[in-house]
């Protein structure tokens, strides 16, 4: 068989570094290794010149070299013999290099040190399998197929009217046909320039309302870009989930979610939702074992992500009018208990009987909520008033105000506490209290 780089595809994962053999004028061999080799078609391959000046004066002066390239999955061997074709320092390729450099760099704590200067792309002019006296393991072909698979969340997102069923419909999809059983659904909110967590798959707990800066990690580089992220091998940064849980688990304390994760994780891989070109979000996923995610598994998820999005985007637009002929609340059984409310105005963060609960916009909308329940016995809104009511201060461009309605409702139902939304109909929501509240507003 005739070996081409589609052939070789795992070896540009940047799991196993390669070698690059170069030779100066006279002659002298030099030998670097490479920790970035990209294709960048069928017959061109871009290499990192960040560090190796060496290498990089032997090319200007001999414009050949030799690269051996390793397949991470079973340890295969070829040798590629290259000529130099150009040099970029801007485009996508290069972006897209840079991108996965700067994600990885920040993780180790190098956040801005260690940036791609430029890329050496050279033509492939032969490719040869280096023998062994050990047989590469061969692996399978994934019993998936990756299109039929889009195809099929995509219809189970398009069954949905309304934000949890689209968050809900988009993961368990993905987890049901691509086989992922670890990610995050998350939202951007531009007011903040985070991206914060409303639907989670595989974690306990389950990270709903944690967040993550844009530019942050793989999640926040991909929003930030509006590119797919990816890493194959965490062996070769420092992990840090473990570490964070540790420090930060008392939401009550830091009135800060944390973003769950896998500490044992080798893989990760974040994918933008765009509608019209603009970011909306992010998918992220992550895995144990290495080079998880190939790049048929890249094109199927970020096929997935624009259908999320755009579902998203018609679910909250479809919101701004009221369903007519909605369920009413139920009123909930009388009680004498008295819950306690606390709604912090420097943050907007609350916490019912002394478990923290949100901050921020959503904070607001249920001490809003809650404030029209004490005043006027009222247990049911629509997302037309709740947008009309200044004091609220949502943004005035995207307010994403169905998203934080889910995020508000999810986080009251994790936490199992005795107030709870209630999505009645599109555009309209209500809440049961099992209780009665006493709100107190702490702060300026």
């Amino acid at each position: 068989m005739t070996l081409g780089l589609l052939n070789l595809e795992a070896c540009f994962e940047g799991v196993v570094p390669s070698i690059i053999a170069t030779a100066d004028g006279n002659g002298v061999p030099n030998i670097s290794y490479l920790s970035h080799v990209a294709m960048v078609d069928g017959d061109h391959v871009a290499l990192s010149n960040q560090f190796f000046a060496k290498t990089s004066a032997n090319i200007r002066l001999n414009p050949q070299a030799a690269l051996v390239a390793v397949d991470a999955r079973n340890g295969a061997q070829f040798r590629l013999d290259l000529a130099f074709a150009y040099s970029l320092d801007d485009g996508p390729l290069f972006e897209q290099l840079s991108r996965h450099l700067d994600a990885t760099s920040a993780q180790v704590g190098m956040a801005g040190i260690m940036r791609l200067r430029g890329l050496d792309v050279f033509r492939v002019l032969r490719i040869e399998s280096i023998r062994s006296t050990i047989e590469p393991e061969r692996n399978p072909s994934p019993a998936r197929d990756r299109l039929v698979a889009a195809a099929r969340v995509i219809e189970m997102i398009a069954a949905e009217s309304d934000a949890a069923g689209i968050v809900d419909a988009t993961l368990g999809g993905i987890r049901s046909w691509l086989g992922f059983e670890h990610g995050l659904f998350l939202e951007l909110y531009e007011e903040r320039r985070q991206l914060v967590t409303i639907g989670s798959l595989g974690y306990a707990p389950s990270g709903i309302g944690s967040d993550v800066e844009l530019g942050q990690c793989v999640i926040g580089a991909a929003a930030e870009s509006g590119s797919i992220v990816k890493v194959s091998d965490m062996s070769r940064v420092r992990r840090l989930n473990a570490a964070v849980r540790d420090s930060s688990s008392d939401e009550n304390r830091t009135r800060s979610i944390v973003l769950p994760g896998m500490p044992d994780a080798m893989s990760q891989i974040a994918v933008p939702l765009i509608v019209a070109g603009v970011v909306r979000g992010a998918l992220f996923f992550e895995s144990r074992a290495r080079l998880a995610f190939t790049k048929a598994d890249e094109a199927a998820l970020s096929i997935i992500a624009r259908q999320a999005a755009l579902a998203l985007a018609f679910s909250e637009r479809n919101s701004e009018e009221a369903e007519v002929g909605h369920r009413a609340v139920q009123l909930s059984p009388a009680t004498d208990r008295t819950i306690h409310v606390a709604h912090h105005r420097f943050d907007d963060s609350i916490f019912i009987d002394g478990n923290y609960v949100i901050k921020g916009v959503a904070g607001r909308l249920l001490a809003f909520m809650l404030d029209q329940h004490l005043t006027s016995g009222r247990n049911e809104f629509t997302n037309r008033e709740i947008r009309l009511d200044s004091g609220l201060r949502l943004p005035d461009f995207k307010d994403n105000l169905e998203t934080r309605l889910l995020l508000l409702r999810r986080r009251l139902e994790e936490k199992r506490l005795p107030i709870r939304l209630i999505r009645l109909g599109r555009g309209r929501i209500g809440f049961e209290v099992e209780g009665r509240v006493r709100l107190s507003r702490e702060g300026a």
